[in-house]
C-alpha cells in the first residue's frame, strides 16, 4: 500500500473525527475519508475493468481527491487533466496515453456517457473508450500532461513511490506545525498543487479544502477575480496555498484595494516561473509568508524550496532532502535519479535529467535560477543575454502584467507587454520600461516594445504553470516584432488602433443596461430567454456572411478567404447550440426557429450585409472584433453569475460557456490577422464597421425588455 493510504488510515484510527476533506459543500473527517477511498475503489474495479490508463477532468471537489486516491489503492494510472485544456489536447491525451475511461463532471457535449454515479455529492460521468494499448513504463502510477514550451502536451510518467518522496520531503522541511487548512487554488490536475499541496496535507494530518475554482474567483482561469479570492481565502482561514507569480501578484495587490489582511496565512508557496524579486520584497513588506521553490514535472513536481527556517529572497531555496543536484560546466541544471520514468510513447529515460535551465548556488547552498539554456538571446554586439532577467526587471514594475523579450542579433533588445489591467495606460507601460532599464546595463535594455493581449495556455502562449511558450508566441507575433525593432520605442500595431479608435463606441455598448446587470446575475430567466433569441436570428448569418466576405475579396487578398475558410469552419452549428440552450432553460426553440427577430437585430444583419456586399468585404473583421469580444465577456463572467441567480444549470449556458475559451481564441487570432492588414482602406473599413456593429449590437441589448414582466408583455 502507498504511504499516503497508510497515513490516511493511521490518522483514521488515532483521531477519526478530525476534518480531513472539505469543499464547501462536503466535509469529510479522517475515518470518513478513509472509508470513502476504500468503498469508492471496490465499486471503480468493477466499473472500470478494462486494462489501460483512466484520466478524470473534474473541478476541485472532494469527489476530486477520492478519485484519485482510490485509483492509487487500485494501482491503476490515471491522467488528471487540467480544466483548461482544449477538446484538441484533450483528444490528443487520451489517445496518445491509451486511455480506457475518461471520467468528467460536466457531460460532453457530443457524446453520451457509459454511466454516471454520486462521489462525495457531486455527480460524475465515465466514457468508455476502445484505446489502443500502450506500454507504459512500469510503475507507472499518474501521468502529467505538460504543455511544455512547443508542440502537443507530453505525458510524463511518473511513479507513486516517486510522488511521495517529495511529499515527505516537503513535510520535512517545512514542519508538521504548519498543516492548518490547506486551500486548493490551483486545479488539483496541475501536479504542483496535487503533490505540493493535497499530499503533504494529509500526510501532517492537516485538512485540505478543496472548492470550486469559481467560488474562489476563477470562473474564467485566465482572467481571475482576485477580490473574490481574497474574501474566500479570509472565510475559510486558510493557512496555506500554492499559487503561481501571476496570482501573487493578483493576490498582492487585492490586498492593498480592499485593505484586508490574511492573519490566519502561515505558508504561501509560489512557484511553476520565475518570480520577480520585486514581487517577493512587496510581499515580504505586507508581512506575508511568501516562499519561492523551483520545480518541473520530471522530478515529480518540486526540487527545491525556501522555507521560514531557511529563506534567502531571490534564490528558490535548497535542494529538497532526497534529491541530488549538480551544475554542468556551463551551469545547467543536473538532477540524477529523478522521478521520471520515461514520457508517453518514448524509450526509458536516463538516470540524470538535463533541465535546460541554467543556475548558481551561492556560498550557503541556495539555489538560483538565471535563465532557460535555449532561450538566451545573442546581441549584434555579441552581448549574452538571459531573456528571463529582463523580463524579470520589467515585470518587477506594477504596471506589466506579463512580457517576452527578443531581439536575437539585432543591436538592441525589444519586449512585447501585456498591461498588468485595463486602466495601465500607454505611458504608464513607457515609464515602466524606463524604469526597469535603468536597473539594467545599456546592453540589456529595452529600446522596442509593443503592446499585446495577454499569453495564456487557451491561446497556447503559456504552460499550464505559467512559463511563456516562446517559440509559439515569437511565430504568432514575427510581423509585430519586425515592425516594432524598425523604430525605437513603443510601435502601435493596428490592432492596437482598432481598440483605440473604437473605445467610445465599446463603453456604449458595455453602459447597456441588459449588459451590465447579467454580468452580475441581475437579469430574470425571460431576459435571458430573450437574448438567446436574438442571438439565435444573428447568429444563424455568420456564416453566410462570412461566405459573402470570401466570394467578394478580390484576388490579391486570397490570403484573406483561407483565413474566413478557418472561422467559417469554427463557427459552422453555433445557432443550434443556442437552441439546445433555450430549450434546456425552458423555452420554445421551434417557436424562436421559425419567429422573427426584433427590429433593432434585423438592423444589424442587414447593415452587415449591405456592408460586405456593397462597401469592403474585409470591413467583416469589425464586426468579429464586437460579436466574439463581447461573447468572451459574456461568458467569462455573465454565465456563472446567471447559473447562481437563475438557479440554471451548466446545460442551459452551452452557447456563451463555449465561446469563453472559443473567441480568446479567436481575438487572438484575430490581432495577429488584424497586424498583416497595412491597406489604408481595408483599415479604415474595419474601424467603421466596428464603431457601427458596436451601436447596433448595443441597440439589440437595450431593446430587450428588463425583466420578467416586460418581457411577458411584449
Amino acid at each position: 500500500m502507498s504511504l499516503i493510504l497508510e497515513t490516511v488510515q493511521e490518522h483514521a484510527r488515532q483521531r477519526p473525527d478530525e476534518v480531513a476533506l472539505m469543499d464547501g459543500a462536503v466535509s469529510l473527517s479522517y475515518g470518513s475519508l478513509s472509508a470513502e477511498i476504500v468503498t469508492l475503489a471496490k465499486v471503480l474495479e468493477v466499473k472500470c475493468r478494462r486494462p489501460g490508463a483512466i484520466a478524470y477532468c473534474l473541478d476541485n471537489s472532494a469527489a476530486w481527491v477520492v478519485l484519485d486516491l482510490a485509483f492509487v489503492e487500485l494501482r491503476r494510472p490515471v491522467v488528471p487533466l487540467p480544466p483548461f485544456f482544449t477538446s484538441a489536447q484533450r483528444r490528443h491525451v487520451l489517445e496518445q496515453a491509451g486511455v480506457s475511461y475518461l471520467i468528467v463532471d460536466r457531460p460532453l457535449a457530443d457524446e453520451n456517457p457509459s454511466g454516471s454515479m454520486t462521489v462525495c455529492g457531486r455527480d460524475i460521468h465515465w466514457y468508455e473508450y476502445d484505446a489502443w494499448p500502450v506500454d507504459l513504463p512500469p510503475g507507472t502510477a499518474k501521468i502529467t500532461y505538460t504543455s511544455g514550451t512547443t508542440g502537443q502536451p507530453k505525458g510524463v510518467c511518473l511513479s507513486q513511490e516517486g510522488l511521495e518522496q517529495v511529499a515527505i520531503s516537503l513535510v520535512d522541511i517545512i514542519g508538521t506545525e504548519y498543516a492548518g487548512i490547506h486551500c486548493a487554488v490551483l486545479p488539483l490536475a496541475i501536479l504542483l498543487e496535487n503533490i505540493a499541496g493535497l499530499y503533504p496535507t494529509l500526510l501532517a494530518g492537516g485538512c485540505y479544502h478543496a472548492p470550486s475554482l469559481m467560488k474562489l474567483g476563477f470562473a474564467n482561469t485566465f482572467s481571475p477575480d482576485f477580490g473574490t479570492l481574497v474574501r474566500a481565502l479570509k472565510s475559510c482561514d486558510a493557512t496555506s496555498i500554492i499559487v503561481v507569480p501571476e496570482i501573487l501578484r493578483g493576490l498582492l495587490a487585492a490586498l492593498v484595494a480592499t485593505s484586508t489582511s490574511l492573519p490566519a496565512m502561515k505558508l504561501i508557496a509560489v512557484g511553476g516561473a520565475k518570480v520577480p524579486r520585486a514581487l517577493l520584497e512587496t510581499a515580504e513588506a505586507m508581512g506575508l509568508p511568501v516562499f519561492q521553490g523551483y520545480g518541473l514535472s520530471e522530478a515529480a513536481s518540486v526540487v527545491a524550496f525556501n522555507t521560514h527556517y531557511r529563506n534567502r529572497l531571490g534564490s528558490v531555496g535548497r535542494p529538497l532532502p532526497h534529491t541530488c543536484i549538480e551544475l554542468a560546466a556551463d551551469g545547467e541544471i543536473l538532477i540524477f535519479q529523478p522521478a521520471l520514468l520515461g514520457y508517453v510513447g518514448e524509450a526509458a529515460m536516463p538516470r540524470v535529467l538535463a533541465t535546460g535551465d541554467i543556475g548558481r548556488f551561492d556560498e550557503d547552498g541556495f539555489l538560483h535560477i538565471e535563465g532557460r539554456k535555449s532561450n538566451i538571446l545573442i546581441t549584434a554586439f555579441g552581448r549574452n543575454v538571459a531573456p528571463e532577467w529582463v523580463e524579470s526587471e520589467l515585470l518587477s514594475q506594477p504596471q506589466i502584467g506579463q512580457a517576452i523579450v527578443f531581439g536575437e542579433g539585432r543591436p538592441a533588445l525589444g519586449a512585447l507587454i501585456v498591461p498588468s489591467s485595463l486602466n495601465v495606460t500607454d505611458a504608464d507601460i513607457a515609464r515602466a520600461v524606463e524604469q526597469a532599464n535603468r536597473n539594467l546595463p545599456d546592453y540589456a535594455r529595452i529600446v522596442h516594445w509593443a503592446k499585446v493581449m495577454p499569453f495564456t495556455p487557451i491561446n497556447g502562449q503559456l504552460t499550464d504553470n505559467g512559463r511563456l511558450k516562446r517559440p509559439a508566441i515569437l511565430d504568432a507575433y514575427h510581423s509585430t516584432i519586425a515592425r516594432c525593432l524598425e523604430r525605437k520605442g513603443q510601435y502601435v500595431s493596428f490592432f492596437e488602433t482598432l481598440i483605440i479608435e473604437t473605445t467610445p463606441e465599446r463603453e456604449y455598448l458595455q453602459a447597456s443596461p441588459q449588459i451590465r446587470d447579467g454580468l452580475q446575475g441581475k437579469i430574470s430567466r425571460q431576459a435571458y430567454l430573450d437574448y438567446l433569441a436574438e442571438a439565435f436570428h444573428h447568429v444563424k448569418h455568420t456564416v453566410p456572411l462570412m461566405t459573402l466576405a470570401a466570394q467578394k475579396i478580390p484576388p490579391e487578398k486570397a490570403w484573406l478567404r483561407e483565413l474566413l475558410g478557418h472561422y467559417i469552419e469554427e463557427e459552422t452549428g453555433h445557432e443550434e447550440w443556442i437552441l439546445d440552450d433555450i430549450r434546456h432553460v425552458g423555452g420554445n426553440p421551434d417557436a424562436v426557429r421559425h419567429g422573427v427577430p426584433r427590429l433593432e437585430t434585423e438592423l444589424m444583419v442587414a447593415y452587415a450585409y449591405d456592408f460586405v456586399g456593397r462597401v469592403n468585404p474585409v470591413g467583416f473583421f469589425g464586426m468579429v472584433l464586437v460579436l466574439e469580444g463581447t461573447s468572451m465577456q459574456l461568458a467569462s463572467r455573465g454565465a456563472h453569475a446567471l447559473m447562481q441567480s437563475l438557479g440554471l444549470s451548466e446545460s442551459c449556458f452551452h452557447y456563451l460557456l463555449s465561446h469563453g475559451a472559443l473567441d480568446i481564441d479567436h481575438i487572438k487570432f484575430l490581432e495577429n490577422l488584424m497586424n498583416r492588414i497595412d491597406d489604408p482602406s481595408d483599415q479604415a473599413a474595419i474601424i467603421h464597421m466596428a464603431k457601427a456593429m458596436f451601436i447596433l449590437f448595443a441597440n439589440v441589448f437595450r431593446s430587450i425588455p428588463h425583466n420578467a414582466e416586460e418581457a411577458d408583455a411584449a
